[in-house]
């Protein structure tokens, strides 16, 4: 791949690692908050590892999702925004 074939896929990775950092937060924070008694429903769980996997997965796949699709829609050049009303 050359350089200028690679720099999309960069600036996709920086959203999407800005991403699984928010998600890992915020799914700590949930855990240590106990926010809506999740902690206590997990630690009751006869899998808790498996269901904190998919917490996190769901969170991790949700949040970098999300950052990349601000990074792609934050790409409009400002000759762009010249036609609001």
């Amino acid at each position: 791949m050359t350089p200028t074939e690679k720099e999309p896929l960069k600036f996709l990775a920086k959203h999407l690692f800005f991403g699984v950092v928010a998600a890992i937060t915020f799914g700590v924070l949930v855990l240590a908050t106990d926010l809506s008694h999740i902690r206590a429903m997990l630690m009751e769980a006869a899998n808790p590892f498996e269901v904190l996997a998919l917490m996190f997965f769901g969170l991790i796949v949700t949040f970098g999702g999300v950052a990349m699709a601000v990074g792609i829609m934050s790409l409009a050049s400002d000759d762009e925004d010249d036609d609001s009303f």
